[in-house]
Formats: structure tokens, C-alpha cells, sequence
């Protein structure tokens, strides 16, 4: 059974969807790339399949043992959590949280997941520093091994490289698709289509409804794509 399937499902806020007749499935290993517009309900989705939001209609399953604390988010940056006070050890240590149930303290395990997370997104060296006080691309990196530590089957990403300059930007592509590679399952949310086509094995495109959901290899000979393609085209030509 697939890790996650969505089946006639409408998307949205206080009772009014934003995006609708989706149906899709996210299977062990896959890499799932959602793209479309702004204000299409990518977002929404993204947050309704992590119960962050309520579903309109339809239906979401999860299958194969898949468990909340299993799955790893890393949200759009908001100001406020660009500039949080805390050291890069405590945000990512604060992953585990969903792991300690009655337990007040940290134990080990924990401290070792955390210190192996770090290393993995090469950024122990900055364990004590301030997170605020972190370039871009490095900020993203203590989130990511954060949402790594409360993860052991799916990660889920938000537009993960919005604000960041193209070199930081490769460089994070190139971390999601080797964690996709050692067996990590991602969705992600994203603006750059090309990107998507590069890494994905999968593409959902959404735009007040699905227009297409398929291997990411057959994607650019789909009607979705060329709609999407002539609009970035329009917007270039303004």
C-alpha cells in the first residue's frame, strides 16, 4: 500500500477549497516534485496531508505503517523563524521532540541522532553558533537535518530554496536528491519546474485542480507542462 494516496480530494481554508479532484499516491522511495502556480494549493495540500489543515472533501489513506513522528517538514521561512534565538544544536536537537512522549530530558539517542544529522548536512562545526546569525543556505541546512532527526521515512519540503542564491540553491537540490538516493521518500513543493525534472520521479501539477500526476520523465510531453511553460514565458516577456 502506498505511503500516502489522496482520492477525490479538495483542499482549502474555512470551508472553501482552493484546490480540488485531487488523486495521487506517494509510494516508498519516490520523489514527488508538486508544482503549479502561485495561490494553485500546493501549500494547502502540503499542509492538509500533514493534518495541518482540515480536509474540504475526499479522503487522504496512509499506508505501510507510516507514523505521524515518521515524517519530517521543513516549512516555508517565515521572519520570525529566520531570526529565532537559539543555537544550531538546540534547533536541531528539537526534532526529537515527537520521539520523547512523557520523557522531560533528552536522552542519548536523541543527542546522537541530532550530532549524526548535523554531520550528515555538514554543520556540526556550527553546532554552538546562533541561528540567527546564519547565511541563508546554511539555515536551511540546520532545518533540514531538524526535520531529518523527527524523520525516519518521508521529508516533506515547502519551496525549501526560496530566497537563496543559484550556487546555494544547486546545493540543496543536490543534498535532497542524495537523501532520495540513500532511500529517504520526499515530496516538495516547488517553484522551479526545471528542477523538478531533473530529480523528481514524480510530478503533480496542481492548479485549482490536478492537471497532471505521472513519472516526472513523461511530464514535459504533457499538456500541463506546456501551460505551465507559456506562462513563465508570458511573465518573462513583461
Amino acid at each position: 500500500m502506498a505511503f500516502i494516496k489522496c482520492i477525490d480530494l479538495s483542499v482549502g481554508y474555512e470551508g472553501k477549497a482552493v484546490a480540488e479532484g485531487l488523486n495521487f499516491e506517494v509510494n516508498e522511495g519516490d520523489y514527488l516534485c508538486i508544482v503549479g502556480e502561485n495561490g494553485a494549493g500546493k501549500s494547502t495540500l502540503m499542509k492538509t496531508m500533514l493534518h495541518l489543515t482540515k480536509i474540504i472533501s475526499g479522503d487522504i489513506e496512509y499506508g505501510d505503517g507510516l507514523k505521524p513522528y515518521e515524517i519530517g517538514y521543513l516549512p516555508q521561512q517565515t521572519i520570525t523563524q529566520q531570526d529565532f534565538p537559539a543555537s544550531v544544536k538546540e534547533i536541531v536537537m528539537s526534532g526529537n521532540l515527537s520521539k520523547l512522549g512523557l520523557r522531560p530530558f533528552y536522552g542519548k539517542a536523541e543527542r546522537d541522532e541530532a550530532k549524526r544529522n548535523m554531520k550528515r548536512m555538514d554543520i556540526y562545526d556550527l553546532r554552538n553558533k546562533s541561528f540567527k546569525n546564519l547565511s541563508g543556505g546554511q539555515k536551511q541546512r540546520v532545518l533540514l537535518a531538524r526535520a531529518l532527526c523527527a524523520s525516519t521515512k518521508l521529508l516533506v519540503l515547502d519551496e525549501p530554496v526560496s530566497g537563496l542564491d543559484p550556487k546555494v540553491t544547486a546545493d540543496f537540490y543536490q543534498l535532497i536528491k542524495k537523501l532520495n538516493d540513500e532511500g529517504m521518500t520526499v515530496i516538495m513543493v516547488s517553484h522551479d519546474i526545471h528542477e523538478g525534472l531533473n530529480d523528481a520521479t514524480h510530478i503533480l501539477h496542481v492548479t485549482g485542480k490536478q492537471l497532471y500526476f505521472g513519472e516526472a520523465s513523461k511530464y514535459a510531453d504533457s499538456e500541463a507542462y506546456k501551460i505551465l511553460t507559456s506562462i513563465e514565458l508570458t511573465k518573462g516577456d513583461k
